[in-house]
């Protein structure tokens, strides 16, 4: 088991994980010039194995939900572990988000993550190499690359899993921080929180992030997306999905930290925690409660492999899959 921590010339740090490629602290300067913690995680670096959460890791084959855990490609039909009531999540039980990653040093401001998965892994067709690269920045800056290759065509979506609650691990809710989102459009799901196909303005509903917006301010609307998810768990579409673009931003009132998320992903799965009661205990022996954070998984969209509306997340012998993610911390002004 490999724990690797990357410290920048400013003394911020990140602390990562060979389970599931994960981030495991995120220690940036406040407004007041003190590091906080600003990610959930746990102690016991055991509990980082199969928890409900996927706590900082990273979900694998495919990120999100494949519905009634099946998909057709190029004439065969594969069928999935259907580990999250009908549909398949994350890749199912024994996803890349629970499995040891091997772990190398890139050098002083960056490590590297790789992991072979079978043909049949999971029920997913090919042979499959995955890599995620970390580099940290004098910036405070957490470049995330992702690469991919199979042998034979098959789904990959990579995200990472974070939860942030930028007021500091041991205080606040999710609800109380500032979300921004460059989207004007959302994926409607049904009760099981599998996508419709469609692809809806976000204009007049709860779902509107184009302007800051307090979390908490919407979620308990009488809307039916927010009833099924009990909260926000749904995926947004971004109008420019571009590396050199902010597609969301999240900011603490309290510690006046933001995050600025800049991705080449299509969209962002937004997640409030809505189920984090009853996980493992936190840092410092915490329980963790429901909106405790919020987690924004830039990724390919839920169920493309079924959705021919959506763009394509199959990777073909002879291809490369590469996604970036940045997450930029700043102090507000």
């Amino acid at each position: 088991m490999t724990i690797a921590t990357i410290t920048n010339a400013s003394g911020a740090s990140v602390v990562l994980s060979n389970i599931g490629a994960g981030i495991l602290a995120i220690n940036v300067p406040d407004a007041d010039g003190n590091l906080r913690d600003v990610v959930l995680g746990y102690d016991d670096i055991e509990s980082y194995f199969g928890d409900g959460p996927c706590m900082g890791k990273t979900p694998g084959r495919y990120a999100n939900r494949i519905a009634r855990g099946r998909f057709s490609l190029e004439g065969r039909e594969y069928r999935l572990d259907c580990n999250c009531g009908p549909n398949h999540l994350h890749g199912g039980n024994g996803g890349f988000h629970n499995l040891i990653w091997d772990a190398e040093r890139v050098n002083d401001s960056s490590m590297r993550f790789t992991l072979r998965s079978g043909d049949g892994d999971e029920g997913y067709p090919g042979n499959l190499h995955a890599e995620a690269t970390y580099e940290w920045t004098d910036g405070n800056e957490l470049l995330i690359g992702y690469r991919a290759t199979a042998d034979a065509p098959t789904p990959v979506n990579l995200t990472n899993h974070t939860y942030f609650n930028l007021h500091g691990t041991d205080r606040g809710s999710g609800r109380d921080h500032i979300l921004r989102l460059a989207a004007s459009r959302w994926i409607p799901t049904d009760d099981s929180l599998a996508p419709t196909g469609e692809m809806a303005p976000v204009e007049g509903t709860p779902m509107d992030f184009t302007s800051p917006k307090r979390v908490g301010r919407d979620i308990d609307a009488d809307f039916e997306a927010l009833r099924f998810g009990k909260g926000y768990d749904h995926c947004w579409v971004f109008d420019n999905p571009d590396p050199d673009s902010v597609a969301a931003r999240l900011e603490s009132p309290l510690s006046r930290i933001a995050v600025e998320i800049s991705t080449d992903q299509p969209g962002a799965q937004v997640y409030t925690g809505n189920w984090l009661t009853g996980s493992p205990l936190g840092k410092g022996g915490r329980e963790l409660h429901d909106y405790d954070a919020v987690a924004i998984e830039c990724q390919g969209l839920p169920d493309a492999p079924n959705q021919p509306n959506f763009p394509d997340q199959i990777v073909r012998p002879g291809q490369i899959y590469r996604r970036t993610i940045k997450f930029k911390f700043i102090i507000c002004q």
